[in-house]
């Protein structure tokens, strides 16, 4: 068994703020490469978004804010390797399917350093950086608790920031109407 980080969501707001969420529960990778040689200026709003704290999903290509270690057996990596090595042919044209996974071994085997010295259930976030052509990393960890102020399971020990509610209404509030009104 090895430790990998799995994405995570404790609130919606990734949701908004990628143009692509990952969905929760799916193995992730820094997922860095996506920004070779990219200029900050080239990308757009929610690229530099997830260019500055967001984690890639294996599955779907989206984007994480936060990602918690888990234990991961040996064909549970090796599916997430080949995951990879096809989200690489299809979305960045990689030339073949091996050297794909030669690429994806690589990404996955980064990730699996990162958790290696973390207790399962560790949040990990990201935060990038341009630093002239270079692109730096750093990560910060966040350590559940035994219990949460909110006392939610799902929520594996980790407070969250805010609470979001929705709510359904029948009232109508026409703003283009109010302007103009004191």
């Amino acid at each position: 068994m090895t430790r990998l980080p799995r994405t995570i969501r404790l609130d919606p707001s990734d949701r908004v703020v990628f143009a692509q969420a990952a969905e929760p529960g799916q193995w992730a990778v820094p997922g860095t490469f996506l920004f070779w040689g990219r200029s900050p200026d080239s990308l757009s709003r929610k690229e530099a978004i997830a260019f500055r704290s967001g984690f890639l999903g294996v599955d779907d290509f989206g984007h994480s804010t936060l990602v918690t270690v888990q234990e991961a057996r040996d064909d549970e990596r090796r599916a997430m390797v080949a995951a990879l090595a096809r989200q690489l042919v299809t979305h960045l044209g990689a030339p073949t399917f091996d050297q794909a996974t030669a690429a994806a071994e690589e990404e996955v085997a980064l990730a699996e350093t990162l958790c290696r010295d973390h207790a399962v259930g560790t949040l990990i976030a990201l935060h990038r950086r341009h630093e002239g052509e270079a692109i730096r990393e750093q990560f910060r960890t966040l350590r559940p608790r035994d219990e949460t102020a909110f006392s939610a399971s799902h929520l594996q020990g980790h407070d969250r920031a805010f609470q979001f509610f929705e709510e359904e209404t029948e009232d109508h509030v026409d703003l283009l109407a109010m302007r103009g009104q004191d």
